[in-house]
Parts: structure tokens; C-alpha cells; sequence
């Protein structure tokens, strides 16, 4: 099996030692995606809605590098910094979408990288 990595320089530089996105296998897996501005590498946490636009945004580039859309993603995980975060992040992600949503799961964990207050990982499915 081979791999290719994905990379675009309009969502943020991985802060670790992953990749932004592998496609293979019919697949992409773009790593979790939190609220940094690729533009300024400042992070976008003013308030949970703006925190939510800019991961969407991080997630958009990368599909669109990968010459894909949100229509091809088939799981997400959303990881969250307080579950009462739900509603006005669930918005936000759902609107990226046009009806036909992905399988997924929420979670609350303790903490997330740059203790930001979301962060997003996507499949998606290169052929449909």
C-alpha cells in the first residue's frame, strides 16, 4: 500500500511530528484540526462560534488541496473542552455540511492542545 501526504500552506503546520493529511487506501485522514490561523499562526479563541469557523476553515484547505469537499468526508471526531460547548459548536460544523452528514462522535476530554476548546479530524472518501 502507498501513501501520499497531503499538505497546504492555507491550514495551519502541524505543531507535532504528524501530517496534516495521508491519503490512501481510497481515503484521506486529516489529523485534528484546531483554531490557529494559518495566515498569522495565532490562535482563534475569542468565543467558542469563531473557535469552531476557524477549524472548519483549517478542515476546508486541506480538503480542497486534496481536490475534495465536505461532501467526502464519511467520519469526523470532535473533541471537546466542555461538553456544554455542544450546541454552539454543533451549529457551526453543521452548517459546513449540505444534509447528507458523516458518521461521528463527540467527546469531552480533559484538555486539548494550546488548551484550545475544540479540535476536529476528518475521513473522507477520495472516489464516491
Amino acid at each position: 500500500m502507498s501513501k501520499l501526504i497531503i499538505r497546504t500552506e492555507k491550514a495551519p503546520e502541524p505543531i507535532g511530528p504528524y501530517s496534516q493529511s495521508v491519503k490512501a487506501g481510497g481515503f484521506l485522514f486529516a489529523s485534528g484540526q484546531v483554531a490557529i490561523d494559518p495566515l498569522t499562526n495565532d490562535l482563534v479563541i475569542n468565543d467558542i462560534t469563531e473557535e469552531a469557523h476557524q477549524v472548519m476553515k483549517n478542515i476546508d484547505a486541506i480538503l480542497k488541496e486534496a481536490d475534495l469537499t465536505f461532501q467526502h468526508v464519511v467520519k469526523t471526531t470532535i473533541f471537546l473542552s466542555d461538553m456544554n460547548l455542544f450546541a454552539e459548536v454543533n451549529k457551526v460544523y453543521a452548517s459546513y455540511f449540505d444534509g447528507d452528514f458523516p458518521a461521528r462522535e463527540t467527546v469531552a476530554v480533559k484538555t486539548l492542545p494550546k488548551n484550545v476548546n475544540v479540535e476536529i479530524s476528518i475521513i473522507a472518501v477520495v472516489q464516491l
